[in-house]
């Protein structure tokens, strides 16, 4: 696992507190997670979340994942787990718009020690967004905690790919997108493994190269002076976040970095 220092829970609530994680939102829609809908629909189905069940979304950022779940996949009730106070915020208000409140619910809290009910839900959910978490093990341990003997844990994030990365690629990359490092495919199954689950997917999707692609056409033909709009119009920082971009893009299809898709069940 490759990790750089000075990047914490303080870094990335700064991003989704601020512009960075307005660029984000609007390159990448309200799921804010490579492959969108598609994704989500392609996770819950092969980690079977369907009617009546009840979950916890970790690092749930603004709630689009668990309306995903409550919308589209009849999940009777989900609670969502952040320690952004600015998402945790607009997602009581996006659930509240789209009147969802009564089955979602969420929670300020740092996602390794939630404080939730233990073997409290049928599954544990996450979606490109446990890449910012700094202790991975913890986080993994608290989601066995949380789900119930016979559930289910179920999360995409971005990964190391198998290509691997170097060193000086994996400091640019981890400090541009703060994240405090970023774990293997192989990584996060020995965690689950540690943590009493038996591992059904683990796997990288494939979508990362095509979909990193995607949000540099974006930005490039449509959405540049709405990003200009969100940086105060400043052209050089756009101009170096771009540079950083294109970075990303040249790693994605080098095989470096991936999507990981991952379904566990646990023991019991």
């Amino acid at each position: 696992m490759k990790s750089v220092n000075g990047i914490g829970l303080k870094e990335v609530q700064g991003v989704y507190s601020g512009p960075e994680g307005q660029l984000w939102e609007l390159i990448m829609g309200e799921q804010i997670h490579i492959g969108g809908f598609a994704s989500s629909m392609d996770l819950a189905e092969q980690a079977k979340i369907g009617a009546g069940m009840k979950g916890v979304d970790l690092c749930c950022c603004n709630g689009a994942g668990m309306r995903f779940l409550v919308r589209f996949r009849d999940v009777a009730g989900m609670t969502g787990v952040d320690a952004t106070e600015t998402v945790v915020a607009q997602g009581r208000q996006r659930c509240k718009q789209a009147g969802l409140a009564d089955k979602i619910q969420f929670t300020l809290a740092d996602v390794c020690c939630s404080d939730l009910k233990a073997g409290s839900a049928d599954f544990v959910w996450g979606e490109d967004a446990w890449c910012y978490v700094v202790d991975k093990s913890k986080l993994i341990a608290e989601a066995a905690r949380i789900v119930r003997p016979g559930g289910t844990i179920a999360f995409t994030d971005w990964v190391e790919g198998d290509r691997g990365l170097s060193a000086s690629e994996a400091e640019r990359f981890l400090r541009f997108m703060k994240f405090p490092n970023v774990q293997t495919i192989g990584g996060y199954r020995d965690l689950l493994q540690a943590n009493g689950c038996a591992v059904l997917v683990a796997k990288d999707t494939g979508r990362f190269p095509p979909y990193v692609d995607l949000y540099l056409n974006m930005l490039g033909m449509q959405l540049t002076y709405d990003a200009l709009q969100i940086i105060g119009f400043d052209q050089s920082l756009m101009n170096a976040m771009a540079a950083e971009m294109a970075f990303m893009q040249q790693l994605a299809h080098a095989g470096k970095i991936a999507q990981g898709l991952f379904v566990a069940r646990k023991k019991g």
